[in-house]
């Protein structure tokens, strides 16, 4: 376990010396905020993908794996290149056009202050609420390792809940002051150290586990071995519906009628139709509307920079996806061959793997990289939050004539009051998850952005698309009347009165009902875009 301990050490280090490196010379809250605009393509594209695999996508994705034993969730990287190709090369041209720091000072211009403070009020509920809730899976690698410790088989609910509360806030601490005192360039740089742990670490358990299955027998008997156990489908000790061990597509149809076909369409999770459709919106969403992400790509030199960027990564997204559903696969493939009884709820397979089978140093690198994952998404959200409430509502509505380094100020203050607020939501969080463990945490913190963000691309595509629709009345209107829709299906499916539709559908849906009831409304004003 020293080994275990040394890795993470020096990994903190890095972290605080990237920090503080990054920090010097911060005279402004566009220095803050966006790093003067100066951060190079290869930079953005490492932050963008460490901010995207949160703790919950590191421990979820190969649990997918495990229990699945298929590749369909890969089909959402469909949606997830496209919406960032419209992204890159449609949505970035107004913002580096009007050269906001804040995204949604883009609506304040095209449409009015109303749309514009309604939706970054939507931005920082819905950014406090979904990355407060994704703290808590970082806990759950440490509950686990505190059990191994200590060698009970399990931590009672006072413990849990300590450990989860401990090892939360002192993640987030250790993320606000690298955070606070670097701004955007100690977020991007050191989210390329977590990046570059990531795929060492990972890439590292695959190996460890191929080789672990072959033993003292050869490469073609182990991948013998691997093809055998996963296409057994009699093998589920997990209890869900029927495999389709391999798959990457799935059609969703069924051949029983068109009724039956729509209906499997809308509900499956993982379909083509929910790849193409859903997961492009849901991709346009949070590339394109969410200040988290945007302000990556605002930090580049120039609009082409910020779009390669988000293009790559795009590409990029499918394989590493595969990878860790690969990794779920073969650790299914580990417990079948070695007789090990997995952990009953799919969250914990992959940390229970880590803690327990996994050799010192290795480890050490894994938990590394799950707090790589936690804190890089966690300082991405710290800093959008803080930029965010400072531009639009300290300097737009309290302080319009503050100086810089009153701004600067209080944009990092305001980064240590949100870091108070995810303590608060992801401790809630954990209590209730340890008080009633048959709650489904992954869907809450994934499907949060489900119920706002249709709203809120909804808005940006009716001002982007149209020129003389939309208007602050009309738009708030419509952003409640797609978070309404939304919310009226998911009551009425939970009720069984209609099917309960898949969570990639709800952005979507959002998006449709609230464009269409914008545009029933005509702009007072309107500001054309250029050509270029």
């Amino acid at each position: 376990m020293q080994t275990d301990l040394l890795v993470i050490l020096a990994y903190f280090c890095a972290i605080f010396s990237i920090g503080l490196y990054a920090g010097r010379r911060q005279d402004s809250l566009e220095s803050y905020a966006l790093g003067n605009r100066s951060l190079p393509w290869w930079a953005i594209l490492a932050s963008i993908i460490a901010a995207e695999i949160s703790a919950a996508s590191f421990l979820g994705t190969p649990g997918e794996g495990f229990v699945l034993r298929n590749f369909t969730y890969v089909q959402l990287g469909i949606g997830t290149l496209l919406g960032r190709i419209i992204v890159g090369k449609f949505f970035l041209r107004p913002f580096y056009h009007y050269r906001v720091v804040s995204i949604y000072e883009y609506l304040e211009k095209r449409f009015g202050v109303l749309t514009r403070r309604c939706a970054s009020v939507v931005f920082l509920i819905s950014r406090v609420l979904a990355s407060g809730t994704r703290l808590f899976f970082a806990g759950i690698l440490l509950v686990i390792a505190y059990c191994f410790l200590t060698g009970r088989e399990s931590a009672s609910e006072h413990e849990t809940v300590l450990i989860y509360f401990a090892a939360l806030t002192f993640i987030t601490i250790v993320t606000t002051i690298y955070t606070t005192l670097g701004g955007l360039k100690a977020v991007v740089w050191t989210d390329v150290l977590q990046a570059c742990i990531l795929a060492i670490s990972v890439v590292s358990t695959v190996v460890f586990l191929f080789v672990s299955i072959m033993g003292d027998g050869s490469f073609s008997d182990a991948w013998s071995t691997i093809v055998a156990t996963i296409s057994d489908s009699s093998q589920n000790p997990c209890h869900h519906t029927p495999l389709s061990p391999w798959r990457v597509f799935d059609l969703g149809i069924t051949g029983k009628g068109l009724a039956e076909d729509l209906r499997s369409i809308l509900t499956g999770e993982y379909t083509i139709w929910s790849a193409i459709l859903g997961a492009t919106f849901i991709t346009m969403a949070t590339m394109g509307t969410d200040q988290d992400m945007v302000q990556r790509m605002l930090a580049a030199r120039n609009r082409s920079t910020g779009s390669r960027a988000i293009i790559i990564s795009g590409v990029l997204d499918m394989p590493i996806v595969m990878v860790f559903l690969a990794c779920g696969m073969l650790v299914f493939v580990f417990y079948q061959t070695q007789g090990i009884s997995p952990p009953e709820r799919a969250i914990e397979i992959f940390p229970s793997f880590i803690i327990h089978y996994l050799p010192a140093g290795l480890r050490g690198l894994l938990i590394a990289a799950l707090l790589a994952t936690a804190m890089g998404s966690l300082s991405t959200a710290l800093n959008a939050l803080a930029t965010t409430a400072t531009r639009d509502w300290y300097l737009g509505v309290w302080r319009p004539d503050a100086s810089e380094e009153q701004t600067l100020r209080a944009a990092r203050l305001l980064t240590v009051g949100f870091a108070l607020l995810l303590i608060v939501v992801g401790s809630a969080t954990a209590w209730y998850s340890v008080m009633d463990p048959t709650i489904r945490i992954l869907p809450i913190a994934l499907g949060i952005f489900g119920y706002t963000y249709g709203s809120l691309l909804g808005i940006f595509l009716l001002g982007m698309l149209t020129r003389y629709r939309g208007c602050d009345f009309g738009n708030i209107l419509a952003m409640f009347a797609g978070f309404a829709a939304v919310m009226t299906l998911e009551f009425l499916g939970r009720r069984g009165a209609i099917p309960l539709i898949a969570f990639p559908w709800r952005v979507t849906i959002g998006t449709m009902v609230t464009f269409c009831t914008g545009a029933v409304f005509a702009s007072r004003t309107h500001q054309p875009l250029p050509d270029k």
